[in-house]
């Protein structure tokens, strides 16, 4: 080996210990407001007052998160959480498994530009379409008599999530259903096949995976959401869980006790956690189909129409 050969590989080395010194360094930076947190939740506050906050605690125990289920109503909101996702994660699938089929088996007119469209409603920051969305309701609740009937509960925020990811949804299946073989396709035409049956029996089982994937992230993004859910519901009764956080100043009036609070924040992350614990792979899949679509999209046949 060359003198050049040897120079250029240990300056390569420096550098992968220079990228590796950083990465390590930003991943404990990035951890320990997480590791603090869940330190905070297992000591009891009385022995930081008295100790100190860097001190070894005398014993762990896990009396905070029983004191923030019950005075945080975690459980409360969980269920809260459960029934705004569960349906707007099914009616995301399927309308975006429908759409994604109609325009990959069908001969629609620019149907890029269409996919494009459809993710570009996705990606718009919710604060630039809160008023539209609510003058929106507005008129439509006027109409059914009442102006507020999508206001303050449920199904305002459902739809919403609904309207806003299913665009998403749409453009990340539509990439798997270019792969699949069009003679599939034209064989259920031949044999009599109506749509539906052609949707259910064919392409449906082909989507197990990415749906699967799909609902996980749909799952993860309306889970974490507090803008909509915030904006668009009044009363404490219908909150999520993760809007429920908000109410931190008056949790802190009915629990002075900084560790308690450090529970509650653990046991409203949790579910995502083992969520991902159970389902990594389904994260990796979502993304690697998304970022393949994206670089189909941005196309010369595209900038050719």
């Amino acid at each position: 080996m060359s003198q050049g050969a040897f120079q250029y590989r240990d300056k390569q080395a420096r550098r992968d210990r220079v990228i590796s010194a950083l990465l390590i360094t930003f991943g404990i930076l990035w951890l320990l407001p997480l590791i603090w947190t869940l330190w905070s939740s297992l000591r009891p506050y009385s022995e930081v007052l008295n100790n100190g906050m860097f001190t070894l605690p005398k014993k762990l125990s896990l009396t905070n998160y029983s004191a923030a289920l019950e005075k945080m109503a975690v459980v409360k909101y969980f269920i809260n959480t459960i029934i705004i996702l569960v349906p707007s994660v099914f009616f995301i699938l399927l309308f975006g498994s429908l759409l994604a089929f109609s325009i990959s088996k069908y001969q629609i007119k620019y149907k890029k530009l269409l996919l494009l469209a459809f993710t570009a409603g996705s990606m718009l920051p919710a604060q630039t379409i809160y008023y539209p969305i609510f003058k929106l309701y507005i008129f439509v609740g006027s109409a059914l008599g009442s102006k507020t009937i999508f206001y303050d509960n449920y199904l305002g925020v459902i739809l919403i999530h609904i309207a806003l990811q299913t665009g998403f949804a749409t453009f990340v299946l539509h990439s798997q259903l270019e792969s699949i073989p069009k003679e599939l396709s034209e064989a259920a035409q031949v044999d009599g096949a109506s749509v539906l049956r052609h949707y259910w029996s064919i392409i449906l089982p082909m989507l197990r995976a990415p749906l699967a994937a799909l609902g996980i992230t749909m799952s993860v993004w309306i889970y974490n959401d507090f803008f909509w859910a915030w904006s668009m519901l009044k009363r404490d009764q219908f909150f999520p869980i993760t809007t429920s956080l908000s109410r931190v100043g008056a949790f802190a009036r009915i629990i002075p006790d900084p560790n308690v609070l450090a529970a509650g924040s653990v046991l409203v992350a949790l579910p995502l956690l083992l969520l991902y614990l159970f389902a990594r792979r389904y994260f990796s899949m979502s993304v690697m189909l998304a970022g393949g679509r994206t670089q189909k999209l941005v196309s010369p046949d595209l900038r050719s129409k």
